[in-house]
């Protein structure tokens, strides 16, 4: 125990999360048991000991971080050392990583059974499925997800301002004056492409090359979301890369799943399901029409946000296509997105269409029902509205 304490002391001293994320404001820290859940790369463990630093002196050992990688778990389960803890006085406990414990739902219920003081915090993948896959946790557990950067955090980040974010309905009916707070700060444009590039995985900190860490991150996202948490075997796993290259150079549109199918030697089924995995890692977003899900045919398939394009080789970046990604990046945290084959806008929680177009482009004509999201500028007025904005959704 002594060996953890000390991880634990060196890992909260040289923790400082730069950025305040939204999550930390939105859980409900009076629950016993809460899971944070998110793609690879996205900041979980900085998390976990930002919320140790802010609410725990370094040495105070009420409050453990250990992270399920150490080898010490292959031989005791959670709970064994949970119980251990918490005998000798402690109240919180960190666990990163959960899923690399095999029994680790059934070992997280009988924590929550035998030790009523005792809170635990715990970073599992997107894949992960708390409640539909793990009986034993429901109703004890309160699930969270945490995503990479919003544009406005990569903004504070960058420019050492405190941006405050802004629900859609705010943004579609008081966009004009919004603009007008932040545009006296900083020109956003100057640093949209950025973040488009490699402003969504906080990484981009880190003094390495940011697309070969992305690009592990990615085969990461793969070979261990993926095949570990979904116990697909390994000889898949160059199929499962293969149609998530051919999905990225084809572009955002409807998969052509039988040619797919075809490319991948599998079935139409297969594909689908690896879609879907796909999907749950966040490498892609999948986008269907009104009233229909899997597993049906989407409308669209699409990278999960910018960054990921630029890591593909070879592959034509369109801005209209970045521009797109990003758009249904924002919305995707609260809203539902939908689009029918046929129609270049989309549909946001059911009811209000949106176009994402070039501001640039006179040849669009106009509808009064349509919501415009317009690149290439900082202003809006009426429906026409930056997509520069939705960056500040969260």
């Amino acid at each position: 125990m002594e060996a953890f304490f000390r991880t634990h002391t060196y890992l909260v001293e040289h923790t400082n999360a730069q950025v305040h994320r939204n999550l930390m404001d939105e859980i409900d820290w009076d629950a016993r048991m809460i899971g944070v859940k998110g793609t690879r790369g996205v900041g979980k463990t900085t998390f976990l000991l930002q919320y140790a630093k802010d609410n725990f002196a370094p040495t105070d050992r009420r409050c453990l971080y250990v992270n399920m990688n150490n080898f010490y778990f292959q031989g005791r389960g959670i709970a064994d050392f949970a119980g251990e803890f918490y005998k000798n006085g402690g109240k919180v406990l960190l666990i990163d990583q959960v899923f690399k414990e095999p029994n680790w739902s059934r070992e997280l219920r009988l924590c929550y059974d035998r030790y009523p003081g005792l809170k635990i915090v715990f970073t599992g993948s997107s894949v992960m499925r708390l409640k539909e896959e793990n009986p034993e946790l429901n109703g004890i557990v309160k699930s969270y997800n945490l995503r990479g950067f919003s544009f406005r955090e990569f903004l504070n980040l960058t420019t050492g301002k405190n941006f405050q974010s802004y629900t859609l309905d705010e943004i579609l009916h008081d966009h004009e004056h919004i603009t007008r707070k932040i545009l006296p700060e900083i020109s956003p444009l100057k640093y949209f492409q950025d973040y488009l590039h490699h402003g969504f995985y906080p990484f981009f900190l880190e003094q390495r090359n940011f697309s070969e860490n992305l690009l592990k991150t990615m085969n990461m996202m793969t070979e261990v979301d993926i095949l570990l948490i979904k116990q697909i075997e390994l000889k898949y796993l160059t199929k499962i890369k293969k149609l998530f290259y051919q999905l990225a150079v084809d572009g955002p549109k409807a998969p052509n799943v039988s040619r797919l199918a075809k490319d991948i030697q599998t079935s139409r089924a297969t594909v689908m399901n690896y879609i879907k995995y796909l999907a749950e890692a966040r490498l892609i977003n999948i986008i269907y029409p009104i009233g229909e899900e899997f597993p049906k045919k989407p409308t669209k398939v699409m990278l999960h946000n910018s960054n990921l394009i630029y890591a593909i080789y070879p592959i034509v970046v369109k801005t209209q296509d970045i521009m797109e990604t990003f758009f249904v990046n924002a919305l995707w945290k609260d809203h539902k997105v939908n689009q029918s084959g046929k129609d270049n806008f989309f549909l946001v929680d059911e009811k209000q269409k949106f176009r994402v177009c070039d501001a640039h482009n006179s040849k669009i004509r106009m509808s009064t029902d349509t919501i415009y999201m317009r690149y290439n500028t900082e202003i809006g007025r009426d429906n026409k509205i930056p997509l520069w904005l939705l960056g500040f959704l969260y």
